[in-house]
């Protein structure tokens, strides 16, 4: 344990039983930070008897088995306490006061980890674990081996997954994207579960030679630099399309910035005609090595601010009014979605109506980010910098390829010696 920890029995002689007996408590110190907790054991003793048991090298004839007993769950709280690392209270509280059957029950580990994210505010991926457990536990009612609630990480096998992904494509319908990202979130608790020694990984099924989670070839969601020219001068029929045309456009100028980093965007981030923010969706996950993104704002973008800032003077405000500082986290969630959906329905409506794909969303303006300033001569680097992409292979999937045009270009100037 490297000192991280000690673990030790104690009489908590605090509070008298109703019997004459105190209760034994497992308490467990961190010298840092200097922090200690006790938890209850199912034993209780007199002190007389305590010491008799515990505090003496030679315990009686008749206490022999209760000083087992007692080592006993000194050392198994030893050993539980090893593999937390680093280790903190509350993990060991949550892996000491469960029952030996939720340490391999799946049920129980998607429940912990929908409660981990709903805490840290990770709503998004809190209720895609949501979704993802839901199917599972659908498919699983439905076999004769038994309910959800039962299901074990030994039950699920390569051939298990197999029958998971028919019965997800065939009977329900469903995309082998879907089945991938619900897959993707099972196979992240095994990755868990093993790494906390919970399982053992012979029974991870999945990898090479066992079950692999389908990969789909992603639809590119880049428009041409005609198609970007023919959104940008279209008439909007409304004033809702002409909103959902600004914000679109103002996400394509901020270097593919997201709806939601939009909507949490404020006055403090703007100094000039400079912008910086960290994306929310990396917030939690890469806390060590946070990244600034840094936007140069262009005329359309300070229009944008312009025309739909809320100008409260107060730097700690938001600059639009999607959100307000009032808002839960979850309230903050559903009008952030709300904003999306009117964003995304008014910008198909127009592209529709002015002959561009259906399907354009507000994912696309940041895709055809990615692949105009590529075409433009953007290096990859630059592109996935402006992104805050950890992985520029990400950034990569992002690039549509380069246009008719540019390829025409390059074969005429070849010979330009």
């Amino acid at each position: 344990m490297r000192n991280e920890c000690f673990i030790s029995i104690y009489l908590d002689t605090r509070r008298l039983l109703n019997d004459g007996k105190y209760p034994v408590r497992l308490r467990v110190f961190t010298s840092s930070p200097r922090v200690q907790k006790l938890y209850p054991t199912p034993f209780a003793y007199s002190q007389r008897d305590f010491d008799s048991i515990w505090n003496t090298t030679k315990p009686r004839l008749e206490h022999k088995d209760a000083r087992l007993m007692l080592a006993a769950l000194e050392a198994k709280a030893m050993e539980l306490a090893k593999k937390i690392t680093p280790f903190t209270h509350e993990q060991f509280e949550r892996q000491y006061n469960r029952k030996a059957s939720d340490v391999i029950r799946i049920a129980n580990h998607y429940r912990q980890r929908i409660a981990d994210l709903t805490k840290s505010g990770q709503l998004g991926t809190a209720s895609s674990y949501e979704l993802s457990m839901k199917s599972i536990a659908r498919f699983t009612n439905l076999k004769k081996a038994g309910r959800f609630d039962r299901l074990t990480f030994q039950d699920v096998t390569a051939d298990w997954l197999k029958e998971y992904e028919r019965y997800m494509t065939e009977t329900s319908g469903k995309s082998l994207t879907t089945v991938g990202i619900y897959l993707r979130a099972l196979r992240a608790l095994f990755n868990d579960a093993i790494a906390t020694k919970d399982i053992d990984p012979e029974h991870y099924p999945f990898g090479k030679r066992r079950y692999q989670i389908p990969a789909t070839k992603k639809t590119k969601k880049a428009l041409s630099r005609a198609d970007l020219k023919r959104l940008h001068d279209a008439v909007p029929a409304n004033h809702k399309q002409a909103k959902a045309r600004d914000f679109w456009f103002y996400s394509f100028a901020c270097s593919g910035m997201n709806i939601k980093d939009i909507a949490l965007l404020k006055w403090k981030d703007i100094e000039g005609d400079k912008l910086t923010f960290y994306r929310a969706k990396t917030m939690l996950t890469t806390k060590g090595r946070l990244t600034p993104i840094v936007v140069y704002l262009n005329d359309f973008a300070k229009q944008v601010i312009e025309r739909y800032g809320m100008h409260s003077g107060l730097s700690g405000d938001f600059v639009f009014s999607i959100i307000n500082e009032k808002d839960s986290p979850v309230e903050q969630r559903r009008k952030i979605q709300s904003f999306t959906h009117f964003v995304n329905q008014h910008i198909k409506r127009l592209a529709k109506a002015n002959g561009l794909p259906a399907e354009v969303s507000s994912y696309w303006a940041r895709h055809s980010f990615a692949t105009t300033s590529i075409r433009k001569g953007a290096s990859m680097e630059l592109v996935s910098e402006s992104l805050g992409h950890g992985n520029i292979r990400t950034t990569q999937g992002y690039f549509a390829g380069f246009d008719s045009d540019t390829k025409r270009e390059l074969a005429d100037s070849l010979m330009d010696f």
